[in-house]
């Protein structure tokens, strides 16, 4: 059984469990609103790696040939967002306003790797920071991300800016890029958005996403152009992921965002919720 860890400021308060490395809530005070949702034991936030989302065929070609991924119980066919979610992670360190948990993964088909999960709360800010070190022989592509569920009503707006999205098709997986949003999807002016199921990627995000809840306004930032977006017809929570990479980037030309991590070497990802 994991033992939640309690973190807290004048501006934030925050419970992390370590199984998954999840976020289980966070709470702003001076609004005394939840930040995230959390309902129907789900939500909260949580880190995505060795691979964010899913990968079409649940299988890759790398130089060195096919990796074939492998299953968790929370999906029949895909890896969905890896393994991190689902494993249990070591706490390395802990004080009252920050803590780090470590986790070591490995897998027949390659992955091996040591990473590093940081919370910290700066003044109003969550940073969470995600560092990821391979420890294999086999050089393996790696990918990585957060997925954050905030709390989100019929009276909230978002707004962000992208260059086009991902449409979404069979599987949950991403339809052919195009660079015309339909309003539903099309976040440049805040706006609640449609009440329907929407599940795409967007390209060319400016790193930078506000919504207003209520009388708080949550900014989201990360050093990335890939950004997801989930949200579910009558339910109270709007997902959004950045990633280091677009979802299938595996089976894209180039494979944008993926990084070929040799033994020793490590690639970081890293967001910020600020609650004003």
């Amino acid at each position: 059984m994991s033992t939640a860890l309690t973190l807290q400021n004048a501006h934030l308060r925050m419970r992390v469990d370590p199984q998954g490395g999840r976020l289980l809530t966070l709470f702003s005070l001076p609004h005394q609103q939840p930040v995230l949702y959390t309902g129907d034991g789900a939500g909260g936030l949580f880190p995505m790696l060795p691979v964010a989302n899913r990968v079409a065929g649940n299988r890759f070609s790398q130089r060195d040939g096919v990796v074939q991924l492998p299953l968790h119980d929370a999906d029949p066919t895909f890896w969905l967002h890896g393994d991190g979610w689902r494993q249990r992670w070591e706490v390395a360190d802990a004080g009252d306003q920050h803590c780090v948990l470590r986790l070591r993964s490995q897998h027949p088909c390659g992955y091996d790797y040591w990473a590093t999960l940081r919370y910290a709360l700066d003044g109003a800010t969550l940073a969470a920071q995600l560092s990821i070190t391979h420890q294999g022989q086999r050089p393996m592509l790696y990918g990585c991300g957060f997925h954050p569920w905030f709390a989100f009503d019929t009276q909230s707006t978002a707004q962000f800016s992208a260059s086009g999205y991902w449409p979404e098709g069979e599987q949950h997986l991403p339809l052919a890029w195009r660079s015309d949003i339909p309003p539903e999807a099309d976040f440049s002016r805040a706006h609640n958005g449609a009440d329907r199921w929407l599940n795409v990627g967007y390209s060319g995000w400016g790193g930078r996403a506000v919504i207003r809840h209520g009388v708080m306004k949550i900014t989201l930032s990360a050093q990335t152009p890939w950004l997801m977006l989930f949200r579910m017809p009558g339910r109270s929570f709007l997902c959004l992921e950045p990633q280091s990479h677009p979802v299938n980037a595996h089976h894209m030309p180039g494979q944008p965002g993926l990084r070929v991590l040799s033994a020793g070497e490590a690639c970081r990802f890293a967001l910020q919720i600020r609650v004003d």
